[in-house]
């Protein structure tokens, strides 16, 4: 058996750990929730929600992917019975979902550096014109989601060490390079101290009010990556003394200060350049914010061409730290089937390019797509949890995480891990419940976009599949400890 892949610094794994959790949700959707909940307020429920739900989970994953030594279905077989293989089945399966829409969302970004750079976002244009021109050419969305595959594909098939060591340690740098340029020229704007006053807001009142925790809590989860297999299988590729503990806290703080930096570059740059706006622009979905606001406020700046290519190259390295991890959980299983690298991922790429056809041509498929397999990632989160506590929480704390930590974990961690189904059903129930309540006519049709019906439709269908494969996918996979 060839030897096993692993990264050959800690800066490395922490680099890809980082570039995992930091996607375009920090960008266009944090700055967006956060102010509209409260500003400061907010914040503090945010970092409650790292604390309790988002940093316990990452150093679950860990502590799975460690002990193993394998993706996330022979992580979940090896590490509580094949029984629940299907379960790491389901993890591979939403990364693949999400990796195949991602992608598309990633030409977004990298179209829109394009027109930075060739001028056509330029003062007075009709971005909203613009935007509608570019998603209803589906060549355009086809060629930039071709773009993006590729340029994830390249990093999966130099594999571990030269691939995605290599590139993260080139792109996290970089991307908080770009993120620090982008908040310097924002908060030095005139008027721009009002959008610091807005979004650090300090009226903690708001602290009782339960929508902002609910908030909170669901942009901590789909922000950090937290239980969604990412970090088990990174985990796979570290050194026996790594540090479990002080690198989860590393990426949850560095995924927070990516999100934080980006807020405070967009929200300044409203209040200077739009204050009469800036409720309508919050209260818009993250395209608006993104492709129409933003694009047309950045052009307004001296020197807003290079400013506003700088946004979204970050916005594209942000989104391919986390496209490529999402192909690397695919690609780990099935070389844990004995596949070779380059064989999985040629295998996985072109999976995901073809599935990912359908977003990249309708907007409204991508929509439906990504409020299912979004929402999948609590489901994912809460599967995480149920692993290490049939484990053991306190076994895995002594056993598997204080020896190698600087930091040591008190019991507060297994206390998180234990609550977590309770605050999975409050954070999951909301939503789904706002659902019927934002489609009151439509949530039974599992043939609309948005709809509770279409969620849990497409889901039991692969609940059931894995389940009737689960015997089939335990035996698939080499039962023997790599070398």
């Amino acid at each position: 058996m060839s030897k096993r892949e692993s990264f050959a610094t800690r800066f490395g794994f922490i680099a890809a750990a980082m570039g995992q959790a930091i996607g375009t949700g920090n960008v266009w959707r944090f700055p967006r929730v956060a102010t509209s909940n409260g500003g400061g307020p907010f914040l503090v429920a945010y970092m409650v929600a790292l604390m309790v739900w988002c940093i316990p989970l990452l150093i679950a994953e860990v502590v799975i992917g460690r002990r193993t030594r394998k993706g996330t279905i022979g992580a979940f077989r090896d590490f509580i019975g094949e029984e629940y293989t299907w379960m790491g089945a389901w993890i591979a399966f939403v990364c693949f979902a999400l990796g195949a829409y991602y992608s598309v969302t990633m030409g977004w970004t990298l179209r829109y550096f394009v027109f930075s750079v060739t001028g056509a976002l330029k003062p007075g244009v009709d971005t909203k014109a613009l935007w509608e021109g570019f998603i209803n050419t589906p060549w355009q969305g086809v060629l930039f989601h071709l773009v993006s595959v590729a340029l994830g594909a390249y990093v999966v098939f130099r594999g571990v060490e030269g691939g995605i060591e290599k590139v993260s340690k080139i792109l996290i740098p970089t991307l908080f390079g770009l993120l620090v340029v982008g908040m310097v020229r924002a908060i030095t704007l005139p008027g721009a101290s009002k959008g610091l006053d807005f979004l650090f807001n300090p009226d903690f009142s708001k602290l009782v009010s339960g929508k902002v925790w609910l908030e909170a809590f669901t942009q901590a989860a789909w922000s950090t990556g937290a239980g969604w297999g990412f970090m088990i299988t990174y985990a796979v590729y570290t050194k026996e003394k790594e540090d479990v503990a002080a690198n989860s806290f590393i990426t949850g703080l560095a995924d927070t200060s990516a999100a934080l930096i980006a807020a405070m570059t967009i929200i300044p740059t409203l209040f200077a350049l739009a204050p009469l706006n800036v409720g309508e622009i919050i209260k818009s979905d993250n395209i608006g914010l993104t492709f129409i606001w933003l694009a047309k406020l950045f052009p307004e700046l001296p020197g807003g061409q290079i400013i506003s290519a700088i946004f979204f190259l970050a916005m594209a390295f942000a989104a391919l730290t986390s496209l490529y991890a999402m192909y690397e959980v695919v690609i780990k299983n099935l070389i844990d089937m004995g596949w070779e690298r380059k064989k999985a991922a040629t295998v996985v790429v072109i999976l995901s390019f073809l599935c990912g056809l359908p977003s990249a041509i309708n907007i409204n498929f991508l929509n439906n797509q990504d409020q299912v397999w979004g929402v999948a990632l609590l489901v994912s989160g809460l599967l995480v949890a149920f692993a290490v506590s049939k484990y053991g929480l306190e076994k895995a704390r002594m056993e598997d995480i204080n020896p190698v930590s600087d930091i040591k974990i008190g019991r507060w961690w297994n206390y998180s891990i234990k609550i977590f189904p309770l605050l999975f059903a409050i954070i999951f129930g909301w939503w789904v419940y706002q659902e019927f309540t934002w489609y009151p006519d439509t949530w039974w049709n599992p043939f609309e976009v948005y709809s509770p019906a279409t969620m849990f439709a497409q889901w039991a269908l692969v609940v059931i599949i894995l389940i009737y494969l689960n015997k089939t996918l335990a035996s698939k996979v080499i039962k023997e400890k790599e070398n």
